[in-house]
């Protein structure tokens, strides 16, 4: 399910309340910066699954490395 919402206008309500006139675009680029498309979803899933192994790999690497420093001790 997918929901439409303007967040320029919102981001432009920001300026009646007080905030700074550069707060709304930084905000935008902030937020949308995050946001994925339908199109780049499985880029971006790879991506992670590859940085999820990796991370996992080398924590692993070094635990045995410091298991197996410990038994020479």
């Amino acid at each position: 399910m997918a929901y439409a919402f303007d967040t320029w206008a919102i981001l432009n309500g920001y300026g009646t309340r007080g905030l700074a006139k550069s707060s709304p675009e930084a905000a935008r680029e902030f937020v949308m910066g995050d946001l994925v498309t339908k199109a780049d979803l499985p880029a971006a899933m790879d991506t992670l699954s590859l940085r999820l192994t990796l991370g996992i790999g080398v924590m692993l690497t070094t635990s045995l490395a410091t298991l197996a420093a410990i038994i020479k001790l």
